[in-house]
């Protein structure tokens, strides 16, 4: 390194620091060292440094209170300071709280040097991503918009501050919210602003895999693991190592699944499935979920251990019909990708249409408006703006459940049959309600996603999901 990065190492054990500053310096970084918190923090306004290494048990003033301290008053600090703790085996809960507040990784003890010097090298591009998110700040600012998302409403905005604060660091983030609300646009975002930009982001949809596949998707497999496994395949793990691998619909992964997915996320090492030997991965895990994972929980469909370490932050996404202030400006933006999609020069909407937008309830919410909007797009004239002709036949007739009229959700049963035979009908009409949308037709049912599946599969049905 040209110019080297300061690297401030915290640790109570006489022999671990010196090993540990040792083994930085060989790195290329300069160290400096210190034996507590208060020691820590007073070498912290000295040295300057770029990056803080420290033990979370120490006497005197521990970890967790050399963080606080950095946070609450270092302001004439590093402004990109970036704090890995190292805890032992145990102690994740004490990691994940210091997650929370600020810290940018965790290491367990005993230290695994190739994943120390991958989350240095990590923490060192943090300092090229502060810039890029500053610039990202100042196009919210004039525009409303951050990666893909759009709104200046309170909602959007509070989401927003969330990003740009969670989004540099490597903290896991679970993402809830209805259908089409713009999930995967955020985890995207956080990945988008991360230092991990350059590096993969793979997203995969629990709910879409078959339970016998869904091990050998996420972690892999060797040739002969399996009736099938003619070859090595790498998971998902793999191919996001070093980036970032979303989770969709976690609450439908199977119960073991889940219980080897948390083994990864503490130990950050994964064994294929048939391997003989783990090997290390360095992925940022997010997670999101159409479900209540309060409920998820109670009902038994989502471990509360991996929840609650999937859950550092928590972004909670609104529906449509709670922003409609951001309608207009979510409507020109994707015009404006639509006509640059399909060739078109569509000018805008006109007020007749808006209007209609503006009184629908989108029970799709922003996936819906997406798709209405390319539509209208497509058959709009050149340089018109769309207009109520645009709308597809029927447009607005159909509501959000809760404003459903009481003839589009009535369900006939005669007297004579069975709980089945009702169960089945209520269920295929909801289906047919929703356009065979199962993911929304599971919502409205008040079950899981994988409990919808396996009635469709007794019924012998198997209608495509429109949407997840």
């Amino acid at each position: 390194m040209s110019n080297p990065l300061k690297v401030l190492i915290v640790e109570d054990e006489p022999n671990a620091l010196t090993g540990l500053a040792e083994l930085i310096s060989g790195w290329g970084y300069r160290t400096e060292t210190a034996r507590d918190g208060i020691e820590g923090w007073e070498k912290a306004l000295s040295f300057d440094p770029a990056i803080v290494v420290t033990d979370l048990k120490m006497p005197r003033v521990d970890g967790i209170g050399l963080l606080t301290k950095l946070n609450e008053e270092g302001s004439g600090l590093n402004a990109n300071l970036a704090v890995v703790v190292l805890t032992a085996m145990g102690s994740i809960e004490l990691a994940v709280d210091a997650m929370k507040l600020g810290a940018y990784d965790f290491l367990q003890k005993p230290i695994d040097a190739t994943r120390l010097r991958t989350i240095l090298a990590n923490a060192s591009r943090q300092r090229e991503t502060q810039i890029e998110l500053e610039v990202a700040r100042r196009r919210l600012r004039e525009t409303g918009i951050l990666g893909g998302l759009v709104g200046s409403s309170r909602a959007m905005r509070e989401i927003f501050g969330l990003i740009e604060q969670i989004a540099p660091s490597n903290v896991s983030v679970l993402i809830t919210g209805e259908s089409g609300t713009g999930k995967e646009l955020v985890a995207r975002t956080l990945h988008t602003l991360s230092s991990r930009k350059s590096r993969p982001f793979v997203a995969v949809n629990c709910a879409a895999i078959p339970e016998t596949l869904i091990e050998s998707e996420i972690f892999g497999h060797e040739k002969g693991a399996f009736t099938g496994a003619v070859e090595r395949r790498a998971g998902c793990f793999e191919l996001a190592n070093g980036g970032t691998l979303l989770l969709d619909e976690l609450a439908e992964m199977p119960a073991g699944t889940q219980a080897k997915l948390l083994r990864v996320l503490e130990e950050r090492k994964l064994r294929r499935l048939g391997a003989r030997t783990e090997q290390d991965v360095d992925v940022r895990v997010l997670a999101a979920t159409n479900r209540d994972p309060d409920k998820a929980v109670s009902e038994g469909d989502l471990r509360a251990d991996l929840y609650y370490r999937l859950n550092v932050f928590h972004i909670a996404m609104p529906p449509l019909r709670k922003h409609m202030e951001d309608m207009p400006a979510m409507a020109e933006v994707m015009i404006s990708e639509m006509n640059q999609k399909h060739g078109r020069r569509v000018s805008g909407v006109a007020p007749s249409m808006l209007e209609r937008l503006m009184a629908y309830d989108w029970p799709g919410n922003a996936r819906e408006l997406r798709n209405t909007i390319e539509r209208a797009v497509v058959l709009c004239a050149d340089g018109a703006p769309l207009d109520v002709g645009h709308l597809p036949p029927g447009f607005g007739k159909s509501q959000h459940p809760s404003a459903m009229p009481s003839d589009a959700s009535l369900v006939e049963v005669r007297v004579g049959s069975t709980v089945d035979e009702a169960e089945r009908a209520l269920i295929l009409r909801t289906l047919e309600s929703t356009g065979q949308n199962k993911t929304r037709a599971a919502e409205i049912l008040g079950v899981s996603l994988k409990t919808l599946h396996n009635k469709l599969k007794e019924y012998g049905r198997t209608p495509g999901d429109q949407q997840v």
